[in-house]
């Protein structure tokens, strides 16, 4: 009997060892189906089984938390600052797009969303009390319905400091509680905005356009700072990607991103031909042609235009710096930041230029990047305040100068 017994607990034991070892062997195979056949097989393991992304209650929970801490104010005591509304992860080697916008511009997100397939970081400026209130409010109702925002986008709020933003009520405004999808959520903020140029608020509030730059590009490495209302090309940031993971070399060098004005009427283009093809014709021309030639015709437009195709994105061609030039760029390591006593308008991205001229970086201009802001900028257009803004600022940028000179007393560039 006692024989019989353990002769069962041992043909047991095989059993269960035998079991084991199945599912091992299934584990390996699974493995190494994996490693053989790559992408392909992952996608379709992913159609049954699915990551789980962050989940809606939790961005939701950032955003109570980011608004109920009141926020922190700015170094002048001017503004109020709530940092991470919305958050993203991010590789640390990534780069990231970094762009700014009053509540009514946050319209061009859908399509710098659909053009630039890595994390973004917008900073977003509330003027009044009430805007500060929809601010929250489309954070809440992006979050909610935005897959994409949640995955790719960081946000961030700034008001004048009297002023305290407020966890929003999921009720308040009516009309954003009923929405159901995020079409619907930026087809309401077009129907409810007024688009136009950043600083030309209709307040006697200054939009702190270097504070919200800052406060976008924090954290990253490797960051292209860009107006909202400018689209870049397509397959931007895989480009970019591929180039940054070849090599380690890129810290102390900007990599300029051409940049040029459509007119509205146009389709975006979607690449450096389409783009040729319209500059060719008149209907594409240099960014601020109208208004500041002098501030991007270092980028020598004439020699990009006429470059090579070429499939793979790397630097053409390297430019001095020199003054009043103020380039889109990629850059990582030890970035100045962008001075945040220039506001509204004025010398606030050639001063950030500037620095990165005397702190030696080199400016190497990429081969098939470019950005396109959408409409053409024109000095009868401009807001009504630009003289008084410019005078102001222009006597910050000389003194500005000054004071590089005893930040980087050894450097042999000057501005």
């Amino acid at each position: 009997m006692q024989m019989s017994y353990a002769i069962r607990c041992a043909f047991y034991q095989l059993l269960l060892a035998a079991l084991m070892l199945v599912a091992m062997l299934q584990l390996l195979y699974l493995s190494l189906l994996s490693g053989l056949h790559g992408q392909e097989e992952q996608e379709q393991y992913f159609e049954f089984f699915p990551p789980s992304p962050r989940s809606v209650d939790q961005v939701k929970s950032q955003l109570r938390t980011a608004l109920a801490s009141g926020g922190v104010l700015d170094a002048s005591g001017d503004y109020r600052v709530y940092r991470g509304l919305l958050k993203t992860t991010m590789d640390p080697n990534d780069v990231i797009l970094a762009t700014h916008a009053s509540v009514d511009n946050l319209l061009h997100l859908s399509g710098l969303l659909e053009r630039w397939e890595g994390p973004l970081s917008v900073s977003v400026f509330a003027a009044t009390k009430e805007e500060a209130q929809l601010a929250t409010v489309l954070a809440y109702a992006l979050s909610s319905h935005c897959p994409e925002m949640r995955a790719r986008v960081a946000m961030h709020l700034v008001c004048p400091s009297r002023y305290e933003a407020a966890v929003p009520d999921p009720r308040e405004p009516g009309e954003f509680a009923l929405l159901r999808s995020c079409q619907e959520v930026f087809d309401k903020l077009a129907r409810v905005a007024q688009p136009g140029i950043n600083y030309a608020l209709g307040t006697n509030i200054s939009y702190p356009n270097n504070l919200l730059r800052n406060l976008a590009r924090e954290e990253a490495n490797y960051a292209l700072v860009i107006d909202v209302d400018m689209v870049p090309s397509e397959g931007l940031w895989r480009g970019l990607r591929e180039m940054l993971d070849q090599s380690n070399h890129w810290d102390g060098t900007a990599l300029v991103v051409p940049a040029f004005e459509i007119r509205r009427s146009r389709r975006m283009p979607m690449n450096k031909n389409e783009l040729v093809q319209l500059y060719q014709v008149g209907e594409v021309r240099p960014f601020y042609y109208g208004l500041c030639t002098p501030c991007h015709a270092p980028t020598n437009y004439s020699r990009w235009v006429n470059l090579p195709e070429e499939s793979l994105l790397r630097p053409a061609y390297v430019v001095p710096w020199r003054d009043p030039w103020e380039p889109f760029y990629v850059a990582g390591g030890k970035v100045p930041t962008f001075d945040e006593r220039f506001r509204q308008y004025g010398f606030n991205r050639i001063s950030q230029a500037c620095e990165l001229h005397v702190a030696g970086f080199n400016f190497e201009v990429l081969n098939e990047a470019f950005l396109v802001h959408k409409g053409f900028k024109e000095a009868l257009k401009f807001h009504p305040q630009k003289e008084a803004e410019n005078q102001r600022n222009k006597i910050l940028y000389r003194q500005f100068k000054q004071e590089l000179k005893a930040r980087y007393p050894n450097s042999p560039h000057r501005c």
